[in-house]
């Protein structure tokens, strides 16, 4: 697999104005998968949502619907790096810095990939984004975020983006202690394992999504588990 250059971080503007539009639905938190130009791993073309619950401090995903998007980003011919690497999410406050449980997560999550990439925007505008290298020596660093305008893209298209939203973003109304803060309970195992020549293992879909980082069951059990007056 080739790493990306580690030197900055770019969005189209359509990725961008996807993502300001996504941040701004709501007044929780959101997150998501960057979408990698093939060629340029660090150049992110577009946000995908998949099914969550959210509050101002925390974001759980759906095993299931994570899977159901890496087998629809196979189906496509998009390479593993190319939509499991980038993990983002929104901060509703005035600071993109990462939480601890940020941190936690995207070391336990991510840590087996042979590289990833964490960034979070604020509401203000503010940006974070840190690539870490999970082979050879490893290491990681800090990049800046850049908006690539030298590149084609499409229109914003923001009645499908709001669909989107509505369809994969429920808002738990419990308050701060709902959920974990600032962190997504869901692990990824590395994909390429489950990658052959291109071919791509349906029968393995289910151990995609590992336990969630408190607790020995699967998020989507959480998911499907937590009481409807928390809606």
């Amino acid at each position: 697999m080739n790493a990306p250059n580690p030197s900055v971080l770019k969005f189209t503007p359509y990725a961008w104005a996807k993502l300001l539009f996504l941040r701004d639905l709501g007044g929780s938190e959101v997150g998501g998968f960057g979408i990698s130009a093939p060629d340029q791993l660090l150049l992110i073309e577009d946000i995908r949502l998949v099914k969550q619950k959210c509050t101002v401090v925390s974001v759980k995903f759906d095993d299931a619907s994570v899977a159901d998007l890496f087998d629809e980003q196979v189906d496509q011919g998009l390479r593993p790096e190319e939509f499991s690497r980038i993990w983002i999410h929104t901060h509703p406050g005035s600071s993109a810095e990462p939480s601890h449980v940020d941190a936690a997560t995207f070391a336990q999550c991510f840590g087996v990939s042979d590289w990833a990439l964490m960034f979070i925007l604020s509401k203000t505008g503010t940006t974070y984004a840190r690539l870490r290298f999970n082979v050879g020596p490893g290491g990681e660093s800090e990049l800046p975020v850049e908006i690539e305008y030298g590149t084609s893209f499409p229109a914003a298209n923001k009645s499908a983006w709001e669909q989107e939203y509505q369809d994969m973003v429920t808002i738990a109304h419990g308050g701060p202690g709902f959920g974990l803060p600032r962190g997504s309970d869901f692990q990824l195992y590395d994909l390429d394992d489950y990658f052959e020549d291109g071919a791509f293992f349906p029968e393995l879909e289910g151990n995609l999504i590992c336990e969630s980082l408190n607790s020995d069951e699967c998020i989507n059990d959480d998911f499907n588990n937590d009481e409807e007056d928390e809606l």
